[in-house]
């Protein structure tokens, strides 16, 4: 690897090393966190087949692709980015790589287990292998966000987080291309596994030539540097900055709505149009998913060049991005016709995608470099625990609220949602699968639908943390 040829001082003009070498960290960083959500979002892609297999509601699903998953993501990642303030932050990465790379394979092996007199089902052991990943991905994310801020300078670190931050729409289409045609083909348990394992050479290949940048080496001369700071200290400069608050409630809602609308998005194409867990996948997640990179990227790169000119844009251009987003969900969850929802799904992931950007630019911006992996990783405990968290619970218990509310309207109270699914639907009588025929994917479709309004309220959020942005800004 190439040393850098720049001094300290000029560290903020130029950033640390070569221009080659950056953008080789940097996409680095992107594989990995592609591989983060790849990991993450494949139990979405797989739902139409395991769902049925495992017997469980759209709330229990809810669980296991949300809440079940962020609990200890959010609770581990505080601790882990205060560690890595003071120690390697590439070893911690590689490391929590590796990780949560064997745990998603082993999402595979998940099956009922008996222990003496003791059954556990295979929903509990899949549950258990989710937590395992969402521990091991508590280390990406802010210890990445900390190397790119003195990797980059702040003239250009909002384009380099905004490529960063397409990792999660690119994660999620790779998922779906690639999970979706080998469930299709081998089954659920095939497709975590072969996508889980490459991770561990992604790890090592880190670990061996990715460097150490010195911490705060793209901060202006002058700016004090302390060797760490207690979280309470750090937390305590978090608390004095309302744009950091705004930030961080516009970017809660923007993951509720867009977490819970991925996790159930493959189930309500499946349900909704009939399609198979590849074909949905293949066929309307995938668009989506590069609509919503180019929106990510887009945003990043439109911000900083408007920000000579209007500094607040990196602020104003998602909040107005997550409005306009509202309408075309809507339409998406709405019309019985394929390819309108398709054009629904991708235009409304292009305009509201910008968030990612703007939530890490912001959240690194207005704090000092000792801080800023604890900004991240406080900034993502609020984002997953009650975005990620909730959002796909809501989703799902609200659908099988809606769901027993129809069932009910229709005469058919006894019905359940298992019912509905797989091969217990073709026991049922013609009476009850015409009734299933409108319950269980309208339950779905509205509760969509319902949740995908917040993103309006997310992106006023947005809105309102111009306000306070010039003042609490650290980099400029």
């Amino acid at each position: 690897m190439t040393a850098s040829t720049e001094t300290a001082a000029d560290g903020h003009i130029n950033g640390y090393g070569t221009r080659g070498y950056r953008t080789y960290v940097l996409n680095v960083l992107l594989v990995i966190y592609i591989l983060n959500f790849i990991d993450r979002s494949l139990l979405s892609v797989v739902s139409p087949q395991m769902k049925p297999e495992l017997g469980i509601s759209d709330t229990a699903f809810g669980l296991l692709t949300g809440f079940g998953f962020a609990l200890l993501y959010t609770v581990v990642g505080i601790p882990l980015a205060q560690f890595s303030e003071t120690r390697n932050r590439v070893t911690i990465m590689a490391v929590c790589v590796a990780l949560w790379s064997v745990m998603t394979a082993l999402c595979g092996l998940s099956a009922e287990i008996t222990i003496g007199s003791v059954t556990i089902g295979a929903f509990w052991i899949l549950l258990a292998c989710r937590v395992g990943v969402g521990i091991g991905e508590a280390g990406c994310t802010p210890p990445a966000n900390s190397l790119i801020a003195d990797y980059f300078p702040p003239v250009s670190r909002s384009t380099a987080l905004g490529y960063y931050a397409m990792g999660v729409t690119l994660g999620g289409m790779l998922a779906n291309l690639l999970g979706g045609p080998i469930t299709d083909a081998f089954g659920w348990r095939i497709a975590f596994v072969v996508l889980g394992l490459p991770g561990v050479a992604v790890a090592l290949l880190m670990r061996m030539t990715v460097k150490e940048p010195p911490r705060g080496y793209t901060d202006p001369p002058g700016t004090v540097r302390r060797a760490s700071v207690p979280f309470a200290d750090g937390f305590r400069e978090l608390a004095s900055k309302r744009s950091w608050w705004t930030n961080a409630i516009a970017a809660t809602f923007a993951a509720f709505c867009g977490y819970g609308i991925s996790s159930f998005q493959s189930l309500f194409v499946n349900r909704t149009f009939g399609l198979t867990a590849g074909e949905a996948a293949v066929w309307i997640n995938v668009p989506a998913a590069l609509a919503g990179s180019v929106g990510a990227l887009a945003t990043g790169w439109l911000a900083e060049r408007l920000s000579r000119r209007y500094p607040n844009a990196i602020a104003w251009l998602p909040g107005y991005g997550m409005i306009l987003a509202v309408p075309f969900y809507v339409l998406a969850f709405s019309t019985d016709n394929l390819w309108i929802c398709a054009i629904g799904l991708c235009l409304g992931g292009l305009s509201k995608y910008g968030y990612l950007a703007a939530q890490y630019t912001i959240g690194q911006g207005v704090v000092s470099a000792q801080v800023r992996a604890v900004s991240t990783a406080v900034m993502l405990f609020v984002i997953n625990l009650f975005g990620y968290g909730f959002g796909p619970l809501f989703i799902g218990a609200l659908s099988d609220g809606i769901f027993s509310a129809k069932v009910a309207d229709l005469g058919a109270s006894e019905l359940t949602r298992k019912a509905c699914e797989g091969v217990a639907r073709a026991a049922l009588s013609p009476e009850l699968q015409g009734v299933c025929n409108i319950a269980h994917p309208e339950s779905l479709q509205d509760a969509l639908m319902l949740t995908s309004l917040l993103y309006a309220v997310g992106g006023g959020f947005f809105l309102l943390t111009c306000r306070w942005l010039q003042r609490d800004m650290v980099s400029k």
